[in-house]
């Protein structure tokens, strides 16, 4: 069997003159030796015309200014932070390998840093200009998921499954002694909803608002240990399709009074708590509560000092599903509007709204997804965002103006463009690329649009190796309208007159778009490695994907995989329309949903699919998490017929093929048990597939093992 595998790897190789690519590079080097020249974490400083980024070697903080007319210098360096730390606190010692890259800057001249000592690590204020600390605070080395006050003086941070306060005195926020009880975790909901926090801090910086999650009930699920003498399990909780859900608070803490009050948040106990967000005042807490269906979602006020639901400001419901993905953003110096965002109109755009609930204006503009919602100007008169264009290719950055409504698209070339916005609204940066262009950064002048160049990334390729021919296309999927985008990546030295086997690349599943108008077109270069061996790659971004649209995505619903297959064998029907593709020699590969994806097409259509290599793959829905499967899925009490015909292990008797799937033991996210049922099922159906198990590895397995 392995030398069946090898020769899907090898089939088609071809002689080349140039270097190819290494495993190695095809596997690391996107992101390192063959990455585009670009500035490191650029921000702005607040209320200044400065842009600030790291250097080429991540030793020191450089800046360029308006008033210097876009020059480089350097600001600070890891030495001064150093210097700074060392006197504040002597106790410890500093040895910065980099300039902290994730820094902040709270206003002009202050940024906030995250230092390792040696004994703790610390939260700081940095002040630029006499380079000294102005305040910060420690914690244990082993704190999680810290949150700094606004005020600086205070963080909140994790210690197992509870939650410590350092500064302002110090406080055990909560002292659970049930690992099942779980405070401040950025792990509540599994991270669905757009959940990136479990700790907010009011505006005022004098409460923390967390969540509790309850996860007693829920079952355990054993991941084997495979490190000691005697194999150990590690129970984790998992809350599958179906079965019992975590029951989730949210508890505001009082740093004057060290009082606790639980929001009243209700019945019934199974419901999601998302958007949630302070009030500018800090008097109040909103939070978007959606039922276990998914299909109901309500965004409620509470009043921060008792609890109380104070009102339901509005209500979203669906035929299909409702998905919360960000918090509520407050206008600046208005503390009774803010903006909401939704997809309830067929695409995710943005709604001003009042605190009493009412809709003041609809801020879409055409069919327009929001990709990045950036700052509003300090004035609130102007909201900026990057949104998709050229049917989901591409990505622009858009303003808009507030009291009127009316959106402008700022940048026009067509690519991808990444952008921030200096607070007073009157310039951006903006770094820009597609599939010609490795890297371009430029400051725009948003008053009269001339821009200046900081920066023109070359080829990172030239004189080391000369990458394949890529092509973006255009598929008709199979409702016989939509246009559906794809990738073609060509053989090395390609004749159009030979035949070449085929890779066709897949993930298929919500929140995921593998085609776009960018550097490399989406992809990495294990894709280029293969079509350096003698392949035509083939990559479709089917209906259910990202960037497109609610009705676009929500084609899935109850049918994970169906429509997704149907647009999958609509670019097999396009490529074999090409006189240069091997119809009998035609492979898919895929991960996670496109592990799911690999295996079903490798199983409904075997005539097709000679090879597959499935990873990590969903084999059966009703033994994956609660709120993603249910979302697509609903349960599998409510819809057992969807259920069964999305399930791989029902289908294992109709393998043709030769498949390969590869898992991690250790996997939370889909868990071995999903292949296990599927051997199992290929045993009983004689069939054979080969198998290669990450004894070490969780879901996504990277870097050299990959």
């Amino acid at each position: 069997m392995r030398k069946l595998v090898c020769a899907f790897l090898l089939a088609g190789m071809a002689a080349t003159a140039q270097q190819n690519l290494t495993i190695q590079q095809a596997t690391y080097g996107s992101y390192q030796e063959f990455a585009p020249k670009s500035l490191v974490s650029p921000l702005w400083r607040k209320n200044m015309k400065a842009i600030t980024y790291l250097d080429d070697s991540y030793q020191k903080l450089m800046q360029r200014t308006e008033a210097g007319n876009w020059a480089e210098a350097a600001l600070v360096t890891k030495e001064e932070v150093a210097s700074a730390m060392k006197n504040k606190f002597g106790s410890d010692t500093f040895a910065l390998q980099i300039f902290p890259y994730n820094y902040q800057w709270k206003d002009a001249n202050t940024l906030q840093l995250e230092i390792a000592g040696k004994n703790k690590m610390y939260v700081v204020l940095f002040d630029v200009i006499s380079k000294t600390v102005k305040s910060g605070v420690d914690l244990s080395p082993d704190g999680k998921n810290q949150a700094l006050s606004p005020d600086g003086t205070a963080i909140a941070w994790l210690m197992d499954n509870n939650i410590i306060i350092s500064g302002q005195g110090g406080a055990k926020v909560t002292t659970d002694q049930d690992k099942g009880i779980v405070n401040g975790s950025d792990y509540t909901h599994r991270q669905e909803f757009g959940i990136n926090k479990g700790m907010w801090w009011s505006p005022d910086s004098k409460k923390l608002l967390y969540y509790r999650k309850d996860e007693t009930m829920v079952a355990n699920y054993p991941l084997t240990q495979w490190d000691t003498r005697i194999a150990e399990n590690k129970d984790i909780k998992y809350p599958m399709a179906g079965e019992k859900s975590e029951e989730v608070t949210l508890v505001v803490y009082d740093t004057a009074s060290k009082n606790n009050v639980m929001l009243k948040t209700g019945e019934p106990k199974e419901q999601y708590l998302t958007t949630v967000t302070w009030s500018p005042d800090s008097k109040f807490v909103y939070v978007g509560l959606l039922n276990r269906g998914q299909d109901h979602l309500k965004l409620n006020q509470y009043n921060a000092a008792t609890g109380d639901l104070v009102k339901t400001l509005f209500e979203e419901k669906a035929k299909t599903y409702v998905e919360p993905l960000h918090d509520l953003t407050f206008v600046p110096g208005n503390n009774n509007q803010f903006l909401y965002r939704s997809e309830k109109d067929g695409y995710e755009q943005l709604y001003l709204y009042d605190t009493n609930g009412k809709q003041l204006k609809k801020l879409g503009y055409k069919d327009v997804v929001i990709q990045q919602l950036l700052d509003l100007t300090a004035d609130g008169k102007t909201v900026f965002y990057i949104g998709t264009a050229n049917k989901g290719l591409d990505r622009q950055l858009y303003k808009v103006d507030l009291k009127s409504g009316k959106t402008t698209q700022v940048t026009m070339a067509s690519g991808t463009h990444t952008a921030i916005v200096s607070t007073d609204g009157t310039l951006a940066f903006d770094s820009f690329s597609n599939t010609t262009t490795p890297n371009d950064v430029n400051i725009i002048n948003l008053k009269n649009n001339k821009s200046t160049s900081l920066l023109k990334a070359e080829n990172p390729y030239t004189g080391k190796t000369v990458l394949p021919k890529m092509e973006l296309v255009t598929v008709t999927a199979a409702d016989g309208k939509t246009p559906l985008n794809g990738r073609i990546i060509y053989p090395v030295n390609f004749d159009a007159s030979k035949k070449y086997p085929v890779m066709v690349y897949v993930y298929g599943g919500p929140h995921a778009q593998l085609v776009t108008n960018d550097w490399l077109g989406g992809t990495g270069l294990f894709d280029y490695y293969m079509a350096q061996q003698g392949y035509v790659v083939f990559t479709l971004d089917n209906r259910g994907s990202d960037a497109r649209g609610r009705d676009f995505e929500h084609v899935v619903h109850r049918n994970l995989g169906v429509n997704e297959m149907a647009d999958q064998m609509k670019g097999v029907e396009f490529l074999k329309g090409k006189p240069f593709v091997d119809s009998d020699r035609i492979g898919v590969y895929g991960w996670s949903f496109g592990g799911f994806m690999a295996t079903s097409l490798m199983l409904d259509h075997g005539d097709t699919f000679k090879v597959g290599v499935a990873g990590g793959p969903v084999v059966d829905w009703k033994y994956y998490e609660i709120m993603y499967g249910e979302r697509y899925m609903d349960t599998p009490q409510e819809n057992p017929e969807g259920y069964m015909s999305t399930m791989t292990t029902a289908k294992a008797n109709k393998l043709k093929g030769y498949l390969l799937v590869i898992h991690g033991a250790q996997d939370p996210v889909v868990v071995q048990q999903h292949s296990m049922e599927f051997i199992q099922a290929c045993i009983a159906a004689g069939k054979q597939v080969d198998y290669f198990l990450y004894p070490t590895h969780e879901h996504n397995v990277r870097g050299k093992d990959r």
